[in-house]
Order: C-alpha cells, then structure tokens, then sequence
C-alpha cells in the first residue's frame, strides 16, 4: 500500500508579493507611496539640488564642475541689489492685479452658471475649457495678432475715428496684464463653478422670504458660500501669473523684466547658475507667503462650515 503524498507546505510569500499586497489592498498610506515616489523625483530631488546651487560657489572648467563649496554671497548680493528688488515687485504687482481682475471677471461667469438654464450651463462650460485645449503659446500669438499695431483693435478704432494713428499696446505693461487675464481666467472659473453648483439653492429661498433682494441674497449668502472657490481659484491664478514666463516673454518683449524672465537669462543666457538658483529661491519663498496669506484668510471666512464660532 502506497503512503498518501503529503501537500508541499505553502510558502510565505516574497517581500515583493507584500509589498504589491499593500499597495492594492487600498489600507494605510500604502496607496500613496506611488505618488510619493514620484513627488520625491520630480520635486523633491530637484528642489534640493536647486537649493545646494544657491548656497555654493562653482567653479567650472571646460563646462564641469571643478569644485563646489558653501557660500552665502549670492544670497546676500540678490537681496541688497535693487534690481532684485525691482523685478519681483513688479512680478508681484503683476500677479495680484491679475488674480484681482479675475475674480472680478470671473465671480459673474460662475454666478450666471449657477442661474441660467442647462443650455447656458453647456455653453459656459464649453467657452470655459475650450481655451484651456490649446496651447497658452498659441493663446499668447493671437494677442500679439489682436493688440498688434495693424491687428484687430486698432484697425476697429481707427475705422471708427477714435484714433488718428495706431495706439502701441504690444510691448507695454497693459498687454502683458491683457494676456495674463485672459489665458488665467478659466483657472478661476472652474473653481468657483465646482463650489457654487455644490450650494444649497434653499438658503437662497430662504433669504428670498425674509425679504432680502437678489443683491442682498447675493452679498450676504452666494458670496460667503463661494469663498472657497474664491481661494482656490485666487491662489492658482497667483502661482500661475507669478512664475510664468511665456506671456511676459511675447507681449512684454525683450525688455520686460520679470522673475520668471530674469531666472531664465541668469541660466541660460549669463550660465551663471547659482545667481539663477537663488532667484528662484526667492520666488518660491515669496509664492509660499502668499499662498499661506491666501489660505489663512479663506479660513477665516469659512470658519462657519467647519462648526466653530464665527
């Protein structure tokens, strides 16, 4: 009589086979650590070799680096140096004007979204996204073909006899501010669309029967109620205009000076890479200021949805 053959014992599993265990098993951070790979890659590692240019003096021969050490000089001359000062005023200046000016331009838009009809709803949407499914390049040259000296508003405002030669709006301050309001405004939009279809149309009813008029119910309940659209759009539109590059390039012309523009020949241009790398720096520090005002100010007004005492 043949002995029964035992089952083979099973084996633990690898630690490969775990690790894809908890990856999927959906528990913990585990499903994160993708994400966070990547962020580490492209963000992280980055941001700390630019922070280490900065900080070094380099010395490059035949385009390798020779020898590298610690130095605050850069740091010290970018902050005592007016121009420095100067470009990021003027950046700053630029991109609360232009976060400014979208709310402005774009609190109607969404509001009309909140009260018109499904087929209003459709076309907002729809003038909305389209200029976000071209290239803000492309959206940039058709401004350059509008505001051009024989482009459509002058050649409309010499026609009308408005103007007795064409007004030179390309190159100024006035066309980089036109371009940056139009190419960031659906960034605001979009939010304040997602916030505002999420409120309760009964709190406008109710201000309604209390007797408030459409101006009233707007003030004291849309407007409150959308703050956090506010923020949200505010502070993508204040990234997005403080370190772009590409619209002050074109309709500023060479001699328009940014931050964005100034890292850019301080890289590219002048090699001169921890003069660039500080520049950068500083942008980064002086965003996160804002950005952190932003966010601590929305949470003030909105401290009513989170249940504390207004």
């Amino acid at each position: 009589m043949t002995a029964r053959t035992q089952p083979a014992p099973l084996r633990p599993p690898g630690l490969g086979d775990a690790i894809l265990d908890k990856l999927l098993s959906g528990r913990g951070v585990w499903p994160a650590v993708p994400a966070i790979v990547a962020l580490t890659v492209v963000a992280v590692i980055p941001f700390f070799i630019l922070l280490s240019l900065g900080f070094s003096d380099i010395v490059m021969e035949r385009g390798i680096v020779v020898s590298q050490s610690f130095t605050l000089d850069y740091l010290g001359a970018a902050l005592s140096d007016p121009l420095y000062w100067t470009t990021f005023q003027r950046s700053m200046t630029l991109a609360l004007t232009t976060t400014a000016l979208c709310i402005l331009l774009g609190f109607p838009v969404a509001y009309l979204y909140l009260i018109g009809s499904p087929w209003v709803r459709r076309a907002i949407l729809i003038l909305t996204i389209a200029p976000l499914l071209t290239s803000g390049i492309v959206r940039t040259y058709a401004w350059l073909v509008i505001l051009g000296g024989r482009g459509v508003v002058n050649t409309a405002l010499l026609e009308i006899g408005l103007i007795d030669r064409p007004l030179r709006i390309v190159n100024t301050h006035w066309a980089v501010l036109i371009g940056m309001v139009q190419i960031h405004l659906p960034v605001m939009i979009l939010p304040l669309i997602a916030v505002m279809s999420r409120q309760d149309r009964r709190l406008e009813e109710a201000s309604a029967n209390l007797g408030a008029s459409r101006l009233g119910t707007l003030a004291h309940v849309i407007l409150p109620m959308s703050a956090p659209g506010i923020a949200t759009g505010a502070a993508l539109v204040f990234t997005l205009s403080y370190t772009t590059f590409v619209v002050p390039q074109l309709l500023g012309g060479g001699n328009y000076l940014n931050a964005a523009t100034m890292i850019y020949e301080q890289v590219i241009y002048s090699l001169e890479w921890s003069k660039g790398s500080v520049s950068a720096l500083i942008l980064m520090a002086t965003c996160l200021v804002v950005l952190t005002a932003i966010a601590l100010v929305s949470n003030r007004l909105t401290r009513w949805t989170k249940g504390r005492d207004a």
